[in-house]
């Protein structure tokens, strides 16, 4: 089983990977309608915004255990501030 490189999501069907093509290393939650990559700015938005809905965390909270946790992944690791 892969893991999406910009959010770590697991990715166990084609459905899961960005326009449903295994050959990205992304997830589709991670990718912008056209297939290519959403930037770290919005990966941070994104699951902040993830993290609020689904665990009812506050939103600065969730922002910096984003920040976190996008740092250590692949797609971030020269960019992640």
């Amino acid at each position: 089983m892969n893991h999406c490189i910009a959010c770590g999501m697991p990715m166990m069907r084609a459905e899961d990977h960005a326009l449903s093509d295994t050959s990205k290393e992304y997830c589709k939650h991670c990718a912008r309608p056209d297939g290519s990559m959403r930037s770290y700015d919005e990966a941070v938005v994104g699951m902040t915004q993830w993290m609020v809905r689904t665990q009812g965390i506050d939103a600065e909270v969730a922002k910096q255990m984003a920040v976190e946790t996008l740092k250590s992944l692949p797609a971030w690791k020269s960019t992640a501030t």
